[in-house]
Formats: structure tokens, sequence, C-alpha cells
């Protein structure tokens, strides 16, 4: 699955830093150089020690893990909607993306210095945010014309019904407020989906805050400016320090976790990073274990087994007969397959099972 999180914010935010610390060591990374609006594109695996465990017991070929495209695009200003620093270049970006990053700066430090000279939180998610509504609210004005246009001279029923949810999502944007808040039933939120709103994607919010604050962030007086604009929006919240965590990043891995101990840590702020990007999307992770290859695979969460299967091949969902599945917990506990099999906690399913996270599953499919 082709999945991405656009990481947004002011100039001078840490944004940079902290997309350079993501994707340092990943398997991918690339930088489009065509000028100076592209934005650079990393592939990050996602962290996950189930992955590991599942390797000490099946002692593969070669192991997969699952991955996530993290988009660094450039400092939004006021003003970005109506094109102000290309800002209408950054915002077809972000329209790219799955999920939204943005990234506040909750640290003072006077010689990094802020675009609008001293440190708000409140008014640069406000500057930040209201550039994304504009932006929609263009896009939809623009969307809404066309469609009333042909509706008038059609009898087609599934047009009309779109063009009053197009006026529902006007009214929240025209009031200032992400499409994201509103309550969509299922055929609503499949429909705007489709025009692809900046305001509809979830949001992360990341306050970057000095290395002083690391243990104790939520003290932070401007995290906690950052948590009530998060909770009014129903939005997730994490504190990191972006470059104490380039550090980290360059450590081996037994230093990487005696250094996170020392600091009272118990995982890298960028590793909880990517996992709350993960589970923001509703994803969830399944494995497939053999000689050859132990590999973690992405679906979107309530997946069915054969449609499981189609993230591998649209063959092998086109032909699913059965899978062959056990949760990887089960391997943990009984330490072989054999053994999984034998304690009865391997099992049989068909076309209706919806997978669920951590299973280990052995598709069986004719074509």
């Amino acid at each position: 699955m082709n999945l991405q999180c656009g990481l947004v914010g002011l100039p001078n935010v840490g944004k940079s830093t902290l997309f350079n610390a993501l994707t340092k060591g990943s398997a991918e990374a690339s930088n489009y150089p065509f000028c100076t609006i592209d934005p650079n594109v990393g592939i990050v695996h996602l962290p996950d020690e189930r992955l590991e465990k599942i390797i000490g017991f099946v002692d593969p070929e070669k192991s997969i893990p699952t991955s996530t495209q993290f988009v660094d695009i450039a400092g939004l200003v006021a003003g970005a909607s109506k094109g102000e620093g290309l800002g209408n270049q950054f915002l077809s970006h972000i329209r790219e993306t799955n999920a939204i990053i943005h990234v506040v700066r909750c640290f003072e430090d006077e010689n990094i210095v802020h675009v609008e000279g001293n440190i708000n939180p409140t008014r640069d998610i406000e500057t930040i945010n209201t550039e994304l509504l504009l932006a929609d609210l263009d896009s939809m004005e623009k969307r809404l014309q066309k469609s009333e246009k042909k509706a008038k001279s059609s009898n087609d029923v599934l047009l009309k019904k779109e063009v009053e949810l197009m006026k529902k999502v006007l009214n929240f944007l025209e009031k200032g407020e992400p499409v994201r808040s509103g309550e969509w039933d299922v055929d609503e939120t499949k429909t705007i989906q489709l025009w692809n709103l900046i305001s509809f994607k979830p949001i992360l919010y990341v306050c970057n805050i000095a290395e002083s604050d690391i243990t104790d962030s939520e003290k932070n007086k401007f995290v906690i400016e950052v948590q009530k604009i998060a909770t009014k929006e129903g939005a997730e919240i994490l504190a990191l320090c972006s470059s104490l965590e380039s550090e980290i990043i360059q450590l081996e891995s037994d230093e990487r976790e005696e250094f996170l101990k020392d600091l009272g840590l118990k995982k890298s702020g960028l590793d909880l990073l990517i996992q709350k990007a993960y589970s923001m999307l509703g994803l969830i992770t399944y494995f497939t274990a053999g000689k050859k290859e132990v590999r973690a695979w992405t679906i979107k969460q309530g997946y069915t087994a054969p449609q499981a299967a189609g993230v591998i091949h649209t063959d092998f969902e086109k032909g699913f007969i059965r899978a062959e599945t056990y949760h990887c917990e089960d391997l943990f506990k009984y330490k072989s397959e054999q053994a999984v099999k034998e304690a009865g906690k391997s099992r049989l399913e068909g076309k209706s099972y919806e997978v669920k996270d951590g299973d280990v599953l052995f598709f069986r499919f004719n074509v």
C-alpha cells in the first residue's frame, strides 16, 4: 500500500531536522531536485518488535518490514493559499498525502529565528490551519460551481445528493472548521475522500521541544497549549526533540537502547511518531513467515482474508480458497509453528475472516 504522511509547519520549526532523522538509514530516501519547491520523500520502516521475534523463531533467509512514506513539504507561510511563498505548489503536495504531521515549535532559542518573531504555538497552528482551510474552501467552491451546473440539467439523483454534501462540507469550511471534525456516514466519508480535501486528513501535532524538557514535556507551557488545541480538534499529539532524535538515530542499536534508558525513555520519539502515524491511518500489520522470507504487510483495519491476500498479489485475492492462520503471540508462547499447531492454536479461515493485527497467515489459492 502506498502510504504517505506529509510534514508541514512554519519555516524554522525543526521540520526538516525531523525528516532527516526519520529517513536516516532507511531503505530508500530520495530528493527530487527539479526545483526548490519539490518535497523530499523518504521511505521509513515501521519499527515492530514482533517481526524481530518471528525472525528469531523462523530463521528465514531474509526479512522485509512494512514501511510508510514521509514527505517533507517546504515551510508554509501566511498567504500560502493565495500563492505566497509559492504556497499553491506546496499545498498540492499536501493533497497527495494520506495524513498530516504538523510540526510546531515549542522551544526557545535566540539563535534560531522565528518567522513571527516569538514563540506562540496557538498563532502558528492557526496560521497553517487557516491556509489549509482556505485551500479547501477554494477547491470546494469550484467543485460545487461545476456540479451545480450539471445538476440543473440532469435527473441524476446521485449527483444532486453529492451537491448537497458539497454544501454541507462548504458550511464547515466557511465556519473555519476542518472537515474531519464533522460527523459523516460511511457513504459521505467515501465521497469526501475522493475530493482529496486537506482538512479531512487525520492530523498529528508534533511538539518540537528542547532537550531539557524531554522527560517532563507535559509541563512545557507550549505543549500544554498545543494539547488544548488537539483535544478540541480530536487530533493526536506527540512531544519530541528533533535535534536529539538526530543524535539518537546515529547510534548503534545497543548504544541507542542504553542512551534511551539513561534518558528515562522506553522508545525514541521517532519510533513513537512512526507508530502513531501508522495507527492514525487505521492500519494494522499481518505477517507471512517461511524459511525463505518473513515479511510484514500493511492493511486497513477490517480487511477480510481475501483482501489481505490481495495486498500481496491480486491473483491471491481472486483465487482465494482459505487461509491458515495463528497469532504471533501464540508463536512467542509455544516457540515453534509445530507447537502452535499441536496446541490447537492454528486454524483454517474462510473468505469472511477479518484479519487481526499480528496474525501470521499462509494463503491457499487457485488461479
